[in-house]
């Protein structure tokens, strides 16, 4: 997988647009936080994986070059240790609207807020 043609931070430090050579996806950072790759998030199992709430007001602080395959990205409630591979971040485009839905879903379930 190659690398993004462009990394771009909006100003309002809440959205991430990620341009490839064949498609390009924008990023909430909400969407990236809570569905943030880490083991904090993800737990080492399905069954380890946690639902985080309460993030809608969270911005991305900044955003560090991991090799040629990854970023990592700071947000501004601390969280800092999911390493986006670039594999990743296509796929959060690409299935954008399902995965925020089951999001939407399980805080429902689980009677959590954004």
């Amino acid at each position: 997988m190659s690398a993004p043609k462009e990394l771009r931070v909006a100003k309002d430090r809440r959205l991430l647009t990620v341009r490839f050579a064949d498609e390009a996806h924008e990023l909430p950072a909400e969407m990236l936080r809570v569905l943030s790759p880490s083991a904090e998030v993800q737990g080492h199992s399905p069954e380890q994986r946690i639902t985080v709430a309460g993030k809608r007001d969270v911005a991305i602080s900044r955003i560090e070059p991991v090799g040629n395959y990854a970023v990592r990205i700071i947000f501004d409630d601390g969280h800092d240790t999911g390493i986006f591979t670039w594999t990743y971040l296509r796929t959060l485009g690409r299935e954008k609207q399902a995965r925020w839905q089951a999001y939407l879903d399980e805080l429902e379930e689980k009677r959590l807020r954004r």
